[in-house]
């Protein structure tokens, strides 16, 4: 695989090494589950390896403090800062991205050693020249909530816990030599680079400071405390010029020494994006004291409480585990990004105080409109209104929606407006803790710029090639997001908005060419680019994004049915889908590392796909899709270190899991239908609103059993290949009844295929 040569997603690959530990201790092998075990079932080394990119240590859901182990980084596979096929540890840092394929954050590195005092991280084949250490598997523990290792080089045990916004460390020394911790504010991940950093000692316990930083994020800011519960004595600030204030150096770092090497050294860290004085307030509110296995319970707890939102039963013990830790995959992001009295900064650099909702960053929202933002839907709706509200507000600080929010910084990473279907999906399907007048506001405002060659689309009805790079991927997904814009207006009776969105959802026709039966790029004379390869991810400008032209031929969720007609009904178009799965081709020397997890040229390691197999229900095959579906799970979700087809991108590739095996996905992401697939447990049963349950019961549901016969809603024959949004919400027992040769009369019907428009 290559390097990416534009700003989406950007290191060189370096080959990771096969593994197959699979993670921490099992101690349980049962068929049903209680709240108080589902934690166990949770392996967070699976998306390690390989190109998923996960987030390994302590958390709890949707916090702020991603607190782990970070790696030396040596390419695009540690952009969450650590790999499995790693061996060095240089330190523990408070913020990691999850699955993305850009490095940033790693902010307040702290890394307990021995013997000399040493202030750079060392490197890969000699850490200890610095304060590296390595570490092995064996003596390395990962759960929900928790991390533990030893570091080998310095006989030290570390753990690792932590609350919405405060880490928390223990550390023993073993070695009978001087001790010592590090804190580093100049080592951040991939491209973050510190730009201005502080730290001074308030007492002999306590600590505070800030780190800003420039990389991905191009102006983060964040401030933090650290408590001990030792005191300090030795405390020494590292090439430091002489001047009372230590402000305006990229390198502050500082060393905390110990006389006797404490077998129980603890550090509590806050953050905050406000002050140092918010970040000690937040240790008081959240860990007052110093019960580090209370902490760890609390996490643990926090964990499972959320996981128990979606109970399944089945033999299959391994399934059990990749549907567990999907599901918590799914809850690192969006993260917290205030404090605890509620304060934030917002994307203006202003602090606001009390804005009644709680404010999210990492918004990887090219990727989670897809399908992890309608999950929330149904098994977080306590966290949506809070979502669009800080998506609202973002647009009010930025005059426009966000789209690919970091710490307060607008990236504009990746394509489309896709804010946009996460915030109609929450009105449509009655959210209301949000204005939605504004929202409409901030909907038009986000898709009426000039930039990024919406100014051709307000013009053309199309981007040109020769004029804006990704043009056809850029369209394609503006189309995504109009059709979203149009059916909110049309809700909301606004119909010459409407009409006009509902033209602009039909602008992916200027991109057919029926001559060659693929999407193809357009030049401003009107033109296709010749030569043009549908195999090739990369042109002369560089027309798709991270694709090809046979991955984006099928980028139109929200009008399959337009479609289906453009390539000639329903048997044509169901025989072309068929190709994509048996397509072989070079896609040319500047490929996308992201075009992964291939079947064909279908690439399920990337998220344009992710909809794809649920195409054929639209006519009238839903049988393809539970076969498609199923070699899906089957190829690529495993529970081993490389068990992700490609980045895990905050959720999204294990949200498409976690609806697939459950046994339906929005094939629009904003009309509240799931298509129906070929769901892989025996029973699973989720809570939705006023304490009412949905559960999907498998009927003969054995290997190889993956074909639908029927289906029952509540004990009554039910037809249709799809379910809606609000028949769920609804609670009952959908019963699917399996069998090992498809019933191709299963939804064949027209009046019983999933419809594109839906009121």
């Amino acid at each position: 695989m290559k390097k990416h040569v534009y700003f989406g997603r950007c290191f060189s690959v370096l080959a990771a090494t096969a593994v197959t530990f699979t993670a921490c201790d099992q101690q349980q092998n049962q068929s049903t589950n209680s709240e108080q075990s589902l934690v166990q079932y949770v392996d967070p080394y699976i998306g390690s390896g390989g190109h998923g990119h996960v987030f390994v240590g302590a958390n709890v859901p949707f916090g702020a403090v991603q607190l782990g182990p970070t790696n030396i980084v040596k390419g695009w596979d540690w952009c969450s800062g650590y790999h499995y096929s790693d061996s060095v540890v240089i330190g523990f840092q408070h913020t990691h991205l999850s699955g993305t394929g850009i490095g940033d954050l790693g902010d307040v590195l702290m890394m307990p050693f021995t013997g000399d005092i040493r202030t750079e991280p060392g490197t890969q084949e000699n850490p200890t020249s610095g304060y590296g250490s390595h570490y092995t598997h064996d003596r390395e523990k990962v759960a929900a909530g928790y991390y533990s290792v030893h570091l080998t080089d310095y006989d030290i045990d570390v753990e690792l816990t932590a609350s919405e916004r405060v880490g928390f460390h223990k550390y023993a020394f073993n070695a009978e030599q001087p001790a010592h911790v590090i804190v580093d504010l100049k080592e951040g991940i991939g491209w973050d680079r510190a730009t201005d950093t502080h730290i001074e000692q308030v007492d002999s316990v306590t600590f505070v400071g800030y780190r800003m930083s420039n990389g991905w994020a191009a102006d983060q800011r964040l401030w933090f405390a650290i408590k001990s519960n030792i005191p300090v004595k030795h405390f020494e600030i590292i090439d430091l010029p002489a001047k009372e204030k230590f402000e305006g150096l990229k390198s502050a770092k500082a060393v905390m020494s110990f006389d006797n090497p404490p077998k129980d050294l603890q550090f509590k860290v806050g953050i905050s994006p406000v002050s140092s004085e918010n970040a000690l307030a937040n240790i008081q509110a959240e860990i007052p004291g110093w019960d580090f296995a209370k902490v760890k319970e609390d996490a643990g707890k926090k964990w499972n409480d959320v996981l128990a939102k979606v109970s399944i039963e089945t033999k299959d013990t391994a399934a059990k585990r990749t549907f567990y830790t999907a599901l918590y995959h799914t809850m690192i992001a969006p993260a917290l990004f205030n404090d605890h009295d509620g304060s934030y900064r917002g994307t203006d650099k202003e602090v606001y105080k009390n804005p009644g909702f709680d404010n999210y960053s990492v918004f990887s929202l090219w990727d989670v409109y897809r399908s992890a933002a309608p999950l929330n839907t149904l098994i977080n709706p306590d966290k949506v209104n809070d979502f669009v509200n800080t998506m609202l507000t973002i647009y009010k600080q930025q005059g426009k929606l966000p789209i690919w929010h970091l710490m307060g910084n607008e990236t504009n990473c990746m394509v489309g407006y896709h804010a946009v279907p996460i915030i109609v999906d929450a009105y449509l399907k009655g959210f209301d803790g949000f204005d939605a007048e504004l929202a409409f506001e901030a909907l038009k405002a986000s898709s009426t710029r000039d930039d990024f060659g919406m100014n051709y689309i307000k013009e053309k009805g199309y981007i040109p090639a020769d004029k804006e790079e990704q043009s056809v991927s850029k369209a394609l997904e503006y189309a995504i997001d109009d059709w979203c814009i149009a059916a909110m207006a049309k809700k909301m009776g606004k119909q010459e908005d409407y009409e006009y969105y509902a033209k602009r959802a039909k602008y992916y026709k200027n991109y057919w060419d029926a001559s060659i039966r693929f999407v193809r790029p357009k030049l401003d004379d009107g033109s296709w680019r010749t030569p043009y390869n549908p195999f090739f991810s990369k042109h002369e400008n560089g027309d798709f994004t991270e694709g090809n032209g046979w991955q984006y031929t099928w980028l139109v969720p929200q009008d399959v049915e337009g479609l289906i007609e453009l390539m000639g009904g329903d048997q044509a178009f169901s025989i072309k889908l068929d190709s994509l799965f048996s397509a072989e081709g070079y896609m040319g020397d500047e490929a996308s590392s992201d075009i992964s997890g291939l079947i064909g040229m279908y690439a399920h390691g990337n998220e344009p796909s992710h909809h794809v197999t649920y195409m054929y229900a639209f006519a009238g095959d839903q049988w393809k899709t539970a076969e498609k579906v199923r070699q899906v799970i089957k190829e690529f979700y495993f529970d081993r270190p490389e068990g992700l087809a490609g980045n895990e991108d905050c959720g999204a590739m294990s949200s498409w899991y976690i609806m697939s095996a459950l046994g339906f996905y929005p094939e629009n992401p904003a009309n509240g239908v799931y298509v129906l697939g070929s769901p892989i447990f025996d029973k699973a049963t989720f809570k939705v609103s006023s304490g009412k349950t949905f559960t999907v019961e498998t009927v003969n549901n054995e290997p190889g059993n993956i074909y639908i016969q029927k289906v029952e809603w509540n004990g009554k024959p039910y037809t249709k290949s799809y379910i809606r949004h609000k028949d769920i919400l609804s609670g009952g027992t959908f019963k699917v009844f399996m069998g090992k040769e498809p019933n191709k009369e299963f939804g064949k019907a027209p009046e019983d295929r999933p419809k594109s428009w839906m009121d």
